[in-house]
């Protein structure tokens, strides 16, 4: 990685900082002078994660890059919205989809013990804890007990994805079936949000996909797999009547992908 690619990545992390944020000195205050959090303010809602580029980058993935196209792909639900969100990280998207939906309800789970304690805190301060859920377990095939690695508190990079990494710390978690929490979100789910760092073959192919006919629109986040590869969860969503809508490649097997049981325009 050349100096050249990294002072540029900082000067648009500091660009991207001042265009989308409420408070940017204090959060370039925070980062400066290594505080151990940062607080983000945007929009009404203020987000504490680690103060770390592993920990805050997934809020600058909702806040500033979009990257799950909220315009786009929820622009036309209902204002009483369901969503499930696995794989919640610190809170951001579950909080972004309560702001966006004022009547909605999230069910939110994150996995990592450590990152939900920001998870919940979050909620509660920003005062959202009668609409999001925040459940502190994994989502599994089925119910018991999870293995994952854990990188530290707020780090994007935990799962087990990572497991047996260098620095990583293998950890066991509750799981709760991917059944009961589809069953626990009703008879209508607007959305579900899945960025499980590599378990995404487990929860989705080691589930009927007859369990998803409530569902209206998924998004999910793929990664490289030993023995698995998105064409199968591509086929598995569209057997259960969920047609791929767009897809974003952010490496080799790893990208975004949507899908919608309604019309949806794929140039918008």
């Amino acid at each position: 990685m050349s100096v050249t690619f990294v002072v540029r990545q900082l000067v648009l992390r500091v660009r991207q900082v001042f265009t989308h944020f409420d408070n940017p000195w204090a959060i370039l205050w925070s980062i400066a002078t290594r505080r151990q959090d940062v607080v983000f303010e945007v929009d009404g809602l203020r987000v504490r994660t680690l103060n770390s580029p592993a920990a805050w980058g997934p809020v600058l993935e909702v806040f500033v890059e979009d990257e799950y196209a909220f315009e786009w792909f929820t622009g036309d639900l209902r204002s009483d919205a369901v969503a499930v969100d696995i794989g919640a990280h610190v809170g951001c998207f579950a909080m972004a989809f309560a702001r966006r939906f004022p009547g909605g309800s999230v069910a939110s789970y994150e996995p990592t013990p450590s990152t939900g304690e920001y998870t919940v805190g979050n909620v509660e301060t920003n005062g959202l804890a009668e609409r999001v859920t925040v459940h502190r377990m994994a989502v599994a095939a089925r119910t018991g007990s999870f293995r994952m690695a854990d990188n530290g508190p707020g780090r994007a990079h935990n799962g087990v994805l990572y497991l047996g990494q260098a620095g990583s710390t293998t950890i066991e978690v509750a799981a709760r079936s991917f059944v009961e929490v589809m069953a626990d979100a009703g008879d209508t789910v607007d959305l579900v949000k899945l960025d499980a760092e590599g378990a995404e073959y487990d929860i989705l192919l080691g589930t009927d996909p007859g369990l998803l006919a409530p569902v209206r629109r998924f998004v999910l986040e793929f990664h490289p797999s030993p023995d698995h590869h998105f064409g199968e969860l591509r086929t598995h969503l569209e057997s259960a009547g969920l047609e791929l809508v767009r897809e974003t490649s952010l490496g080799p097997d790893l990208g975004l992908a949507w899908f919608s049981r309604d019309p949806l325009d794929r140039t918008a």
